[in-house]
């Protein structure tokens, strides 16, 4: 029925109302864990061809790039606890009250823009976000007092906040089934770098430099990534998907702005496959918090590295590197049990075959990781039990995302319309439990 696709930025008039004709015969999605469902059809799959492969991989870049913006935010900050505290004449237990305080803004950012993307497209939350993330690390930047930190620290995350939720959404949008997990691990193995980069940059800038001068970065950054998101990204949504599209469409749209409740994402956690999944990845992710947020004060007591944020800092890179080894790994191995397990069914998919993939992460590489740091700083001292603890850390970082990245591409699989709502649920279940 469509036997011309455009390989261009923006959708075509033609290539829309083809796909609207479609819209009703074909999708992915069926009830959850009720039956296996047959791959949606080749017109459907067109929707996938609106974009170039070159220029899906631009789209990549970007939205991994917004998704590494919140992990920088955070994890520069980390070894600059101490610093913060000396500078604010408070204590280093009080500085860290501003990281629960980051995970709650950010958790309830991510809802209100899976929200308002689902309702107006990803390309116009993206817009109005970033703006807060650049005011927000401005503020902090040259914030005199400890309210005066949280109060900002609050602005800048909701403005990094979409990063996760609504980027995987996007990853979704131009990534069919079979090529999905890849692009998801892609995805997060570029949000990875965060933290890989983001602590040793943090420790080495607040050391010779100061922590304030690495937020003034952050908001130079997080300017340029919205010039960049203004000029050159696309709208990915699927077209007619939108909800301002059906209002549109039905002549309800009477209003140029609707709106649309921030919270609507939390109703997914009625759905006990999405809660199930969410607390899988809770007990994954609280592994990295776990080890990496008292590093100051466990590895680098232990160690003596204290004295030097930049050498506190380094001790992150292991895991940041393992988490962006563990991404590619995961994405791939994902997409390859989704093929052999349709193969084998005949066409027939089962989205719970995706989580196949992320066993080998939760059942040996987690447990052991953690098990391998706790006994290494408990009885090992000197260089040997520094490199068991930095070997395990990156053990830590492959497991850790070897369980998100297929649970992250199962999100996107069954609830594909509202895939951004259901990564900002995940991300709020996980967030919720590690608060």
């Amino acid at each position: 029925m469509c036997s011309k696709v455009n390989h261009v930025g923006g959708n075509t008039r033609s290539f829309d109302q083809c796909f609207l004709n479609i819209l009703s015969m074909a999708s992915e999605e069926r009830p959850l864990l009720s039956r296996p469902l047959n791959i949606p059809s080749d017109d459907h799959q067109l929707v996938y061809q609106r974009f170039s492969p070159l220029y899906k991989k631009f789209i990549v870049v970007i939205v991994s790039w917004c998704g590494l913006l919140p992990l920088f935010i955070s994890g520069t900050f980390y070894p600059s606890i101490p610093q913060i505290a000396r500078d604010l004449n408070t204590t280093g237990g009080n500085v860290s009250v501003t990281v629960s305080i980051s995970v709650l803004s950010t958790s309830i950012g991510a809802l209100a823009a899976a929200s308002y993307s689902t309702f107006y497209g990803r390309r116009r939350v993206y817009l109005v976000s970033q703006p807060l993330s650049v005011i927000g690390s401005f503020g902090v930047a040259t914030a005199q007092s400890l309210p005066q930190v949280l109060f900002w620290r609050v602005l800048q995350c909701a403005g990094a906040s979409p990063g996760l939720a609504v980027g995987a959404a996007v990853v979704g949008d131009i990534y069919k089934l079979e090529e999905r997990g890849t692009g998801m691990g892609w995805f997060l193995a570029g949000i990875q770098l965060g933290p890989a980069l983001a602590p040793p940059v943090g420790g080495f800038v607040a050391h010779y430099a100061s922590w304030r001068f690495m937020q003034f970065c952050l908001g130079v950054t997080s300017a340029l990534l919205f010039a960049v998101m203004f000029f050159a990204f696309p709208e990915t949504s699927h077209p007619g998907t939108r909800g301002i599209d059906k209002l549109r469409l039905s002549g309800s749209a009477k209003h140029s702005w609707t709106h649309v409740n921030p919270l609507r994402p939390v109703s997914l956690l009625r759905s006990p496959t999405l809660v199930v999944t969410s607390v899988a990845g809770f007990f994954a992710l609280v592994t990295d918090y776990v080890l990496l947020i008292p590093l100051a004060y466990t590895i680098g007591k232990r160690y003596h590295l204290d004295h030097n944020e930049a050498l506190v800092g380094a001790c992150f890179i292991p895991c940041g590197l393992g988490n962006m080894a563990g991404a590619a790994m995961a994405g791939r191995l994902a997409d390859r049990v989704i093929i052999h397990w349709k193969k084998k069914r005949n066409g027939v998919w089962y989205p719970e075959d995706r989580l196949r993939a992320s066993f080998p992460g939760a059942l040996v590489l987690v447990p052991l990781s953690v098990l391998g740091c706790g006994l290494a700083t408990q009885y090992i001292a000197g260089y040997i039990g520094l490199t068991l603890n930095l070997v395990s850390l990156f053990f830590n970082g492959v497991g850790t995302t070897m369980v998100l990245s297929p649970i992250v591409a199962y999100s996107v699989d069954i609830l594909h319309s509202r895939s951004a709502e259901a990564m900002a649920c995940n991300a709020y279940a996980s967030n919720e439990l590690l608060k």
